[in-house]
């Protein structure tokens, strides 16, 4: 096992699917000269060159289309946004062109595209650029979403997605790209819906992924210290979602949390939330809850914008009353 931060994996996979396949190539706002906002492209542009790692203009919509014009035409693109909050000045090519256009064409044009780049909370940077739009775009038929939490599981889903022939939202929590973990040295892939329990237990399950998992865990840990058994599910692949595995550890543990660092009202958590009440009702002990940001835009304020995240101490609090 490697130990890699979270960039340097998504680096070695961009890396290891542009040197077996040349129709790759990666597009962004400083994703060369200055090697990525978030260094994520360091030392691609020296290994690949001006015509594979391409630096743009800060013109959302426009590098988003040519990239979906490539794709069209047989090239892969990776399209790099510099945070997740600027995609939607490009949110008429990917919803009306990249996700319909296989649709509308009947097969004749598969989209093999992966926009990719940070998104939620990255500490103090206000409502404009600490959003998390996983519900939005896994609203959308033709699009496949992912959120991963660790160094492995961005390795592996990356890979997986620039090899698939449909479009995919890729979105990297803002603040994991300095975060740590094992990552096995040979090449791996991890299959879109398909999650992951980061920890088992007995009498409730916590549904998480990405960002909100900081949280998850670290109250995991200390809820055992009471003899309180949680097991955590993390969905990494929130369009196609892993149905069964949802259901498998809610009817183990008979009660469900769910912890998403997007907004309450029409947030994705209340899809899986419909889902398990739905195909899992008669196994319940209790009403499934849910723990979201505020319904409020982001405050600036570090005081204020932790006290609108979920915490270890909300995850804790309620997960006792729910125990109860």
């Amino acid at each position: 096992m490697a130990v890699l931060t979270y960039r340097e994996a998504l680096n070695r996979a961009m890396t290891e699917e542009m040197e077996k396949d040349p129709n790759i190539f990666l597009m962004g706002e400083e994703v060369g000269h200055y090697e990525g906002a978030y260094k994520v492209s360091q030392g691609m542009l020296a290994k690949f060159g001006e015509r594979r790692i391409i630096d743009t203009p800060i013109s959302e919509n426009g590098f988003a289309g040519v990239g979906i014009g490539a794709a069209m035409v047989g090239l892969r693109p990776i399209i790099e946004f510099m945070t997740w909050n600027f995609s939607l000045v490009a949110i008429d090519q990917i919803i009306n062109s990249a996700a319909k256009m296989n649709y509308m064409s009947a097969g004749q044009f598969p989209i093999p595209i992966v926009f990719r780049g940070a998104g939620g909370a990255g500490g103090r940077l206000a409502a404009q650029h600490s959003q998390s739009f996983e519900s939005w775009y896994a609203h959308i038929p033709g699009l496949k979403v992912l959120a991963p939490y660790t160094p492995s599981d961005a390795y592996g889903l990356l890979k997986t997605s620039i090899r698939d022939n449909n479009p995919t939202i890729f979105i990297e929590s803002e603040v994991l790209y300095g975060s740590k973990g094992e990552v096995p040295e040979g090449e791996f892939l991890i299959p879109m819906g398909k999650s992951d329990i980061k920890r088992e237990g007995t009498q409730l399950t916590i549904i998480s992924w990405s960002r909100a998992l900081m949280y998850v865990l670290p109250a995991a840990e200390k809820l055992a210290k009471e003899g309180i058994s949680v097991e955590v599910l993390d969905l990494r692949s929130i369009r196609p979602l892993d149905e069964e595995g949802i259901l498998a550890s809610v009817r183990k543990t008979n009660r469900a949390l769910i912890v998403e660092e997007g907004w309450n009202v029409a947030g994705f958590g209340a899809q899986v939330a419909y889902l398990i009440q739905k195909e899992a009702f008669d196994y319940l002990d209790s009403p499934v809850e849910r723990i979201t940001q505020e319904d409020v835009p982001m405050p600036y304020a570090a005081n204020l914008e932790r006290s609108s995240l979920p915490s270890e101490e909300k995850i804790i609090k309620k997960v006792r009353e729910m125990i109860k």
